[in-house]
């Protein structure tokens, strides 16, 4: 098959770049269920606060990126919001190509991006080749790891700094249908511990930006680790939002202005590690998972 008959679908959560299509996308989100206009109200706020994310740019800096290192075309599609998948991959088979690879930006979760993108690369008659997990993969630890090491660097002294990783939580019932979400996360956890040396006994996972609907959700949360860390003494917090690739609301605010203001009201320094957004590691970690399935050598 030939370059211009396969294609690289980048699969999102998907956000949005206008305040007035908030309402719709948290509608998106809960499936069509009607939001309390407090809930809509609160997301509303958190994505003024931020003056809007930035996902989707840097998502596009992303494809770019890999487009140029596979000599492939590269797509985005979101799930939960434009462009949709399905709209994309409608596209994408008018242009004369024959196979998609779904590579889901969520290396945790692929079973439910790849599942978006069967169904769509059906509906067009298209061949879908659907990227594994790729929560081990070498590169995306490697990609980590230096950007914890460049938030720790500024640190002579780190016999009580302790490194949380953060993933975003989801819904215990999830949990305990058999989803293997948590699992993922932290098995990349436990290889970063690893690479991490000294610190690797001072690595802790932690499960952030619940949902606002209340009951039971994936933990310890974030507000519950950093009280542990400073029952204990530590003296600064380094978080790493291993759960996300680039930055969003969940980094920029939820980390950024929520976790921070706790931690500064614990009385303890918060530095929070770069998402990796652009980054070479990353697009390295995306060109190897993408090769390895197109089996591209």
């Amino acid at each position: 098959m030939s370059d211009k008959e396969t294609a690289v679908l980048l699969i999102v959560h998907g956000s949005v770049e206008r305040e007035e299509d908030v309402p719709a996308f948290v509608s998106n989100i809960r499936h069509g269920r009607p939001a309390p206009a407090e809930v809509t109200g609160e997301v509303l706020r958190r994505w003024r606060a931020i003056g809007g994310s930035p996902l989707t740019r840097i998502t596009e800096a992303q494809a770019r990126a890999l487009e140029a290192r596979l000599g492939l075309a590269v797509a985005i599609g979101a799930r939960m919001w434009h462009p949709f998948v399905k709209d994309v991959v409608a596209a994408i088979a008018k242009g004369g190509v024959a196979r998609v690879l779904s590579l889901p930006l969520a290396p945790y979760s692929v079973e439910l991006y790849n599942g978006v993108a069967r169904e769509a690369c059906a509906a067009a008659g298209l061949e879908c080749v659907a990227t594994p997990s790729w929560a081990l993969e070498p590169a995306l630890i490697d990609a980590f790891v230096e950007s914890i090491d460049r938030a720790l660097s500024p640190i002579a002294d780190r016999s009580r700094t302790h490194v949380v990783l953060s993933a975003h939580s989801l819904p215990m019932r999830v949990v305990r249908a058999g989803d293997r979400y948590e699992h993922e996360v932290r098995a990349t956890a436990a290889a970063i511990a690893e690479r991490l040396g000294a610190l690797s006994a001072r690595t802790h996972v932690a499960f952030q930006s619940q949902g606002m609907d209340g009951g039971e959700w994936l933990g310890p949360d974030l507000p519950t680790t950093l009280r542990t860390l400073d029952a204990a003494g530590a003296r600064e917090v380094v978080v790493s939002p291993i759960g996300f690739l680039a930055d969003h609301t969940e980094t920029l605010y939820d980390l950024d202005v929520e976790a921070k203001a706790q931690a500064e009201t614990l009385r303890l320094t918060f530095v929070r590690a770069p998402a990796l957004n652009e980054s070479k590691r990353l697009v390295d970690a995306l060109e190897r998972v993408a090769r390895a399935a197109l089996k591209l050598g």
